[in-house]
């Protein structure tokens, strides 16, 4: 399996950790502690994929255009999934050890949330577009946009749940837990197209190489 299919390999079983980690259905199915170990080893498995993709990206980190975007891109959301570690890190050790556990299980953290934001952004602003809208055709074309507005999700669900603990509204940690799981659809979805296609959108010098080596493994063969 190549480099990119292990990288969303990684990244497509964490979010479906983030997906699933904010439904009450889950937390009443497995309890409070192992739903904070589910977001714990979600977001251990979404650094494993942003150090891959970070690794990646290393040879175009120099090259202008998309190739250095897919550098900073990959290196600025790494850091954002270190945040992430600690954030659910905190959160399991609490729900393992406090009686009295936070029905909100785990909270985006707001630096790791930032970091997704400028590093989602960077990517769209690299890829194709028409304006504002993105260029069809091609697979993956629509990765950048969707992994964007993943970014979105999971910075609106950092806002409404740190407006949670000081006022215990539920409309607010509903819309904490819906952002989290709809963030995490949008990154899965890109992730699961990745594994398909064995091609990163997001980085497109890397892409072009990949599809050099198919089109030559036949004549090498």
């Amino acid at each position: 399996m190549s480099r990119e299919r292990w990288m969303a390999l990684f990244f497509a079983l964490g979010s479906t950790c983030f997906l699933i980690g904010p439904f009450p259905g889950y937390v009443q199915l497995v309890g409070d502690s192992a739903d904070a170990i589910t977001f714990f080893i979600g977001s251990i498995l979404f650094t494993a994929g942003g150090g891959l993709q970070s690794w990646l990206a290393w040879s175009e980190r120099h090259s202008l255009g998309g190739g250095g975007a897919a550098w900073w891109a990959a290196i600025i959301q790494s850091a954002g999934t270190l945040f992430f570690n600690l954030t659910t890190y905190q959160a399991m050790h609490t729900a393992l050890t406090s009686p009295e556990y936070n029905k909100l299980v785990w909270r985006p953290d707001w630096r790791g949330s930032i970091c997704f934001l400028v590093s989602g952004a960077i990517a769209y602003r690299a890829s194709p577009r028409h304006g504002w809208l993105p260029v069809r055709g091609g697979a993956g074309w629509w990765q950048p946009a969707v992994n964007l507005l993943g970014c979105i999700f999971f910075g609106i669900s950092a806002v409404a749940g740190y407006v949670v603990p000081s006022t215990g509204s539920m409309l607010d940690q509903a819309a904490a837990n819906w952002n989290t799981s709809l963030g995490a659809a949008c990154f899965l979805a890109c992730a699961l197209d990745t594994l398909h296609t064995d091609r990163v959108s997001k980085m497109p010098l890397g892409r072009r190489l990949s599809e050099l080596e198919h089109r030559l493994e036949p004549d090498v063969r």
